[in-house]
């Protein structure tokens, strides 16, 4: 195994010594983390792991990068980035790389850090620098890709946290990084042991609390009144929504208006017109 030379121009020899942890940082294919955390140990793709090294919030232990991997201006950036906060850039074949993979597509490089540090809950329910929170609770989202995909427009359009169950819901995956395109480094996420608790005590901040679903009577354009007060959009998990008990804690429920023939759309469909709907109206009223 050779190391990566800083400006990306080949390997250099190093000692065959692992960096400190990196033995117990790559877990096999489909071995997930044991903790309830948020995990993130390992962060697959280019995009992902270049955001992990700009984001600097976490540690990173060492970077894996398949030694036939083809130049390019982004694989360059994460070498110049990974040089610049010391992270060793360790030269693999490609066949062990994707031994390591837990997502279907690595793209040639995995990193890996530390976990990703949860957000206190109570931290979220406060305004922050003049800004009334606005947040987004996951409820129940199975899918990584889903969650990944949410992440990514949460960060869009300004969510100021996101809310998801500690138990019986996914977290942060390789998958949910990559396909968040590295937003998980970026948006405020906390941990909660139920949904419904949290949601009472948001409410109890002042917060509104408006759950996405085809059982509202109102839709996603009538929520402007609320969308410049402190919000959460409450999403729910694919195919089941939102749970009856959730939607039973929300303020308002509210559809998203089809038109078609189908019937609902995909939860991160759903949460890119939910959350640019919540911007949009605190966009306008700033103008």
């Amino acid at each position: 195994m050779a190391s990566r030379s800083p400006k990306g121009r080949g390997p250099r020899r190093e000692s065959s010594r692992r960096a400190p942890g990196a033995r117990n940082a790559a877990p096999k294919r489909g071995k997930a983390p044991q903790d309830k955390g948020l995990g993130g140990e390992q962060v697959e793709g280019r995009q992902a792991v270049r955001e992990l090294l700009i984001a600097q919030r976490r540690k990173v232990r060492e970077i894996w990068m398949a030694n036939d991997i083809d130049p390019a201006p982004i694989i360059e950036d994460i070498a110049q980035l990974a040089h610049a906060a010391r992270v060793q850039i360790m030269e693999v074949a490609r066949k062990r790389l994707e031994e390591r993979a837990r997502s279907e597509a690595p793209q040639g490089i995995i990193a890996f850090a530390a976990p990703i540090p949860e957000a206190p809950f109570a931290d979220m329910l406060r305004p922050s620098n003049g800004v009334a929170p606005f947040l987004v609770a996951v409820d129940g989202v199975t899918d990584p890709g889903n969650l990944g995909a949410v992440l990514r427009c949460c960060d869009g359009a300004g969510v100021t946290g996101v809310v998801l169950p500690r138990h019986r819901a996914v977290h942060v995956t390789p998958t949910v990084a990559k396909a968040s395109a590295g937003a998980v480094e970026h948006v405020p996420m906390a941990l909660v042991s139920g949904l419904p608790t949290a949601i009472t005590a948001m409410r109890d901040k002042g917060i509104w609390v408006v759950g996405l679903d085809d059982k509202g009577k109102s839709t996603l354009f009538d929520i402007a009144k609320l969308a410049t007060e402190g919000i959460c959009m409450v999403l729910g998990a694919e195919g089941a929504g939102v749970s009856r008990l959730v939607r039973e804690r929300c303020d308002e429920v509210v559809s998203i208006p089809m038109l078609g023939q189908v019937s609902s759309l995909n939860v991160s469909a759903a949460a890119a017109l939910a959350t640019y709907e919540v911007a949009r109206a605190r966009l306008t009223r700033g103008a």
